[in-house]
């Protein structure tokens, strides 16, 4: 009786065993950026338990004791499944997941107007994320884009710091800027257009290089940048971001998530103040220009039934920026007492997408915006107001596994007002002002086959039609080819179209004391393009390298450019009578080891320039302004133990052609220059972060920015002793930020739970 009891005792107390739990914790992370991976899966072999990671990659398990020697499987897209022997006594796990693609997994829209993998897109998209911006933190994207090869922010004045973004050489023009797939950026708004969105609410940008005319328009000739916003479902609740300068300059991002009813709501708030004029290149005038600029951005995505799509976002933007002699003040805004450029600026947009409650998939999309500047360029005013309505409806229908089509049409309306010649009536013995409409209907298709798992086709076709210029189309065609998992090959040809307005995009027609010369009506410009694209990916045992190779060709006809050299006093815009070429090739590599480290470059190499003819002789050719031969970036990041991260990171630019007047004792073209960064970031497992470092590393400045600062009224320009050349003021001879070697030091947040 004794030993059944005991048997008996026994076998309960093996099943009080069994029945105990134990509770198993860990994270999981990019084995590269260490970057938290949310929402991955965990699983127990050859058993149903499991579980998910939450948003910052933490897990909770609770298993048996019988299940202590088993083992872990850990699975996230785009990762190689890791394996984890359970140790007896270890309860806590750090789990480091090592990239199967790397970024050619990532989601993208731009190239096609429908979700894909980037692997997979027909057109090569580059995919930029807020953690790789945050290496080199900027207060607006418009700075921040200087880190992808192949787009360069040129600014154009020396005294108001405008200007715009060049794609693969192309002035800023013919760079399209989208937010969440809406043409909202164009035109007036195009020096201002990335001031201001704040950062914190930036899922990631997407880059195509290269025509997109065929599904976006006019605008598209040279490349897009697509900003694509964060969805409030996966936004922290809590983020903020906000960094200093050792030159004043003071950054502040704070986004907010909440819910309302089936809404859920996303809302950011970016300032930026700078009010220390400095003048260390003592030539009177401010080296950077002063600003106070607050933007507030309001997003909703709305729950419907089969997770159909509808979203809405709102943004405001309010900006006062002034650059000019150091004793300019408010009270001599537009007279000759003291020079200064003054730009008040005032814009807001409202954005919408609305997925159609039928079974196939149909969107509509919605945008209005209206831009107003009012401001002085020395005693020169400019006084501009824009309104923008864009409409787009299309229909995305999967005919067959193999075959998708894209229908669609648009229509966009511009309304746009000034006080410059722009918009001054023909009639010379009574000119009135004559506001400028323009509607732009559109329709366009997409056709996309997957002949084989190895090809894919993609047949694109655009139609406008502008009661200025009449029918405009635009076709594409886009081929990709993958002999192997670790090749991809793409190539693509189409044609482009751009209406241009002068006094909206060209701000060096209003800056300084040039003469605006405008000898025909201009014809809107055309272009025929092509690239090559070739991507190879090894991972190979100690690292995953990438290497993005892609050769260019651009050829435009009735090319609009400003003649800076045959009056020093003028600005002469015609067509060219002739043609321009914009041809290159860009290389992207990043090596990306499965420790710490990880490093990436680029380097672009192209020529753009237009030939023309003088008279009767031959075309001459002339090299385009502010478009280096050779320009790349650099990055080079380790992450030590305590989570202390150390980045550099860098761009670099070959000799540049630069506006120089006759005789100009300035060289005509820039020298080599690289700007260097540094910075070094702790991290806390609670979402805070500090960070601190140095811009400008090199304190490299350019010299002699502007011409005669001390006369910038000309009252001294025509006496020949003094000025036996006949110089000028003017402010246009740049190519970089005169802005040297600057501390920043700055803290940021992000709460989930």
């Amino acid at each position: 009786m004794r030993k059944q009891l005991l048997l008996l005792v026994g076998f309960w107390l093996s099943l009080a065993a069994a029945a105990q739990q134990v509770t198993i914790t860990g994270s999981v992370r990019d084995a590269q950026t260490r970057e938290p991976l949310g929402f991955c899966n965990i699983s127990v072999v050859n058993s149903t338990l499991g579980t998910m990671a939450d948003e910052k990659g933490k897990f909770t398990l609770k298993l048996p004791q019988t299940q202590l020697s088993s083992q872990l499987v850990v699975s996230f897209l785009g990762y190689q499944n890791d394996t984890l022997s359970l140790q007896a006594g270890k309860t806590s796990y750090q789990i480091n997941l090592r990239p199967t693609a790397g970024k050619l997994n990532e989601v993208v829209v731009t190239g096609t107007m429908k979700e894909m993998s980037r692997l997979e897109s027909p057109v090569p998209v580059e995919v930029y994320t807020p953690a790789y911006f945050k290496k080199n933190p900027t207060p607006s994207l418009f700075e921040a884009v200087g880190m992808i090869n192949g787009v360069q922010p040129q600014l154009n004045c020396n005294v108001c710091n405008t200007g715009d973004i060049h794609i693969n050489g192309m002035e800023g023009p013919y760079t399209l800027i989208l937010i969440d797939g809406m043409p909202i950026v164009s035109s007036l708004s195009t020096v201002y257009g990335l001031n201001g969105i704040p950062n914190s609410l930036v899922e990631r940008l997407e880059v195509v290089k290269g025509p997109a005319a065929s599904l976006y328009g006019s605008e598209a000739m040279g490349g897009i940048i697509n900003v694509i916003t964060k969805s409030p479902l996966k936004a922290p609740r809590v983020s903020a971001e906000v960094f200093g300068t050792t030159w004043g300059e003071v950054s502040s991002d704070v986004g907010v998530k909440f819910k309302a009813g089936q809404a859920h709501g996303l809302l950011g708030i970016n300032y930026f103040n700078y009010q220390n004029p400095l003048d260390k290149n003592q030539d009177g005038f401010t080296d950077v220009t002063l600003q106070q600029r607050v933007s507030v951005f309001n997003k909703w995505d709305f729950e419907r039934r089969e997770n159909r799509l509808a979203s809405m976002a709102a943004r405001y933007v309010y900006e006062d920026r002034w650059g000019g002699q150091m004793d300019w003040t408010k009270e001599h805004r537009g007279s000759d007492q003291r020079y200064g450029e003054s730009i008040y600026t005032k814009r807001w947009e409202l954005i919408g997408q609305y997925q159609l409650p039928v079974s196939e998939k149909i969107m509509a999309q919605l945008s209005v915006n209206r831009h107003q500047q009012n401001s002085f360029y020395g005693t020169t005013p400019f006084h501009a107001d824009q309104t923008v309505a864009f409409g787009q409806l299309y229909w995305d229908k999967p005919l067959t596994p193999r075959h998708n089509l894209l229908l669609g049409t648009s229509f966009r309306y511009t309304h746009y007002d000034d006080n410059t010649p722009a918009t001054a009536s023909s009639d010379a013995a009574s000119p009135q002002n004559t506001p400028v409409t323009t509607p732009l209907p559109g329709v366009f298709v997409q056709d996309e086959w997957t002949l084989t798992e190895k090809h894919k086709l993609l047949l694109g076709y655009r139609y406008d039609y502008d009661k200025r210029h009449g029918h405009i189309q635009s076709p594409r065609v886009a081929y990709k080819w993958s002999p192997g998992p670790q090749h991809t090959v793409r190539a693509s040809f189409g044609t482009g179209y751009r209406v241009v307005s002068l006094f909206t995009e060209d701000h060096a027609a209003l800056t300084g004391a040039r003469e605006v010369v405008i000898t025909e009506e201009l014809k809107p410009e055309q272009s025929i393009n092509s690239n090559l694209n070739y991507i190879w990916q090894a991972p190979l045992d100690a690292f995953l390298v990438t290497v993005d190779v892609t050769g260019f060709y651009s050829r435009f006809s009735n090319k609009i450019i400003g003649d800076f050299d045959t009056d020093p006093q003028k600005i002469i815009y015609s067509n060219l009578r002739g043609h321009a070429v914009s041809k290159g090739i860009t290389v992207n590599t990043e090596f990306s080891f499965y420790n710490p480290l990880k490093l990436s470059a680029g380097v672009t190499y192209m020529q753009v320039y237009q030939k023309e003819a003088e008279g009767e002789g031959p075309l001459v050719k002339r090299v385009q302004l502010h478009a280096p031969e050779w320009s790349g970036n650099f990055l080079a990041g380790y992450t030590f133990a305590g989570s202390f991260t150390v980045d550099l990171t860098g761009t670099f630019y070959g000799p540049m052609r630069l506006p120089i007047l006759p005789n100009d004792y300035r060289p005509e073209y820039s020298p080599w220059f690289s700007l260097v960064n540094v910075q070094l970031t702790k991290k806390w497992q609670n979402g805070l972060e500090v960070f601190g470092g140095v811009k400008n590393l090199f304190n490299f400045v350019p010299k002699d920015p502007i011409m005669r600062p001390f006369d910038p009224f000309d009252r001294m320009a025509a006496d020949p002793i003094s000025n036996p050349h006949g110089y000028t003021f003017d402010p246009s001879y740049n190519y970089a930020s005169l802005q040297g070697m600057r501390g920043f030091l700055g803290v940021r947040y992000n709460l989930f739970q």
